[in-house]
């Protein structure tokens, strides 16, 4: 179950918020018996695990929140297919235009979870560019037993406002997941971001220290990437043959025809499904490509190291093998975070929530175990 919650974010643009799992209630439910964790290829480096479920912290009711019942409004994707968006870096087949978040078609098996209770520390999920809340509904699901797992449909995506005055600056969406955690009363909440929502999630992990108690960041690069990659993105986005006439020409397009797709990509295929909607002439995305473009803009041209430096919780630095970040690159960002540790999932590119859900969840695992017990200790 997902039920969407509207949030007030920065300039005071209507985001969509999605709680999975049960709502929090007085008691908690019966427990169901959690199955082990999936095995998968990770390797991480950092803390042992701990596998007890201590409570976290009292979530206080956020005050200025319109709860939207999902009879109401329906799933996150209701007013679309089913499928995954894109990334940092310049178009292909493991990132850029071809990739971000892992969507509902994902294979993460479905354990059973008991609801999280009312004193269950936040988790906030924030997708990258062309995405949706969406894409995390499975890793989400997953996350519910132990934590209040909710997935942000960030501006200009999903169902939140698309605000046409150009405010797509890394300040506006910052200031949105600052918004998010207040009114939702995440804090201090784990930050888990893909692509441009982990660079959002660390920026605000360094501004405000005091609503973040975790970092979780897949598949972003801290360095810049220059204005080539920029026009590289445009000339993408006029070379798509939309409007399409059917769902699947729009996962085989991005999955096989996309000139920048090296080799079948499924999970490609499936993520862009997720993000357009039908109109009377076909299927065209939900986003404006000029916004994500302008989106894009705010981050491609710097570097982002500094703020990197200035997180100061525990964070972990997740890649693909054939993703966007390369292994020098996650290893210095690791350097770098005052308290970084570092995992990566064999046979998965800049989608690893997608390409390989188990071991996305088998690397996250451990560290989130360290975070709940770190909130009791």
């Amino acid at each position: 179950m997902a039920r969407r919650i509207e949030v007030t974010g920065a300039g005071g643009v209507r985001l969509a918020a999605w709680e999975f799992g049960d709502p929090p209630k007085g008691e908690p439910a019966g427990v169901v018996p959690e199955q082990p964790p999936p095995l998968g290829t990770a390797r991480q480096t950092g803390r042992p695990t701990a596998r007890e479920r201590p409570p976290g912290r009292a979530v206080p009711p956020g005050p200025t929140l319109r709860v939207v019942s999902q009879r109401d409004h329906g799933d996150p994707t209701d007013d679309e297919p089913r499928g995954v968006p894109g990334s940092p870096g310049g178009p292909g087949s493991h990132g850029g235009p071809a990739t971000s978040d892992g969507p509902r078609t994902s294979k993460t098996p479905d354990r059973p979870v008991a609801p999280a209770a009312q004193d269950t520390p936040g988790v906030l999920l924030l997708h990258g560019l062309m995405g949706r809340a969406s894409h995390w509904a499975s890793t989400a699901r997953w996350l519910s037993g132990r934590f209040r797992a909710v997935a942000l449909d960030q501006r200009g995506h999903g169902q939140s406002d698309r605000p046409a005055d150009g405010t797509y600056t890394r300040d506006a969406y910052v200031e949105d997941a600052e918004a998010a955690i207040e009114q939702l009363g995440l804090g201090p909440a784990v930050l888990v971001g893909h692509a441009m929502g982990a660079l959002t999630a660390w920026q605000l992990a360094a501004k405000r220290p005091d609503l973040v108690s975790g970092l979780i960041i897949l598949d972003m690069r801290a360095s810049a990437l220059g204005a080539a990659s920029q026009r590289e993105w445009a000339d993408w986005f006029r070379a798509w043959p939309v409007p399409f006439a059917t769902l699947a020409d729009v996962r085989k397009w991005f999955g096989e025809d996309d000139p920048w797709v090296e080799r079948p990509h499924r999970a490609r295929g499936e993520f862009y499904a997720e993000v357009m909607r039908e109109e009377q002439d076909g299927w065209h995305p939900v986003f404006d490509p000029e916004q994500m473009l302008s989106s894009r803009e705010a981050w491609v041209l710097d570097a982002h190291w500094e703020e990197l430096a200035q997180v100061r919780c525990p964070s972990l630095v997740v890649r693909g093998l054939d993703g966007e970040l390369g292994r020098a690159e996650a290893q210095e960002m690791v350097r770098v975070l005052p308290r970084g540790q570092y995992a990566e999932v064999s046979d998965a590119g800049h989608l690893v929530h997608y390409d390989q859900p188990e071991g996305w969840l088998t690397a996250i695992e451990p560290f989130l175990d360290q975070i709940l017990t770190d909130l009791t200790t």
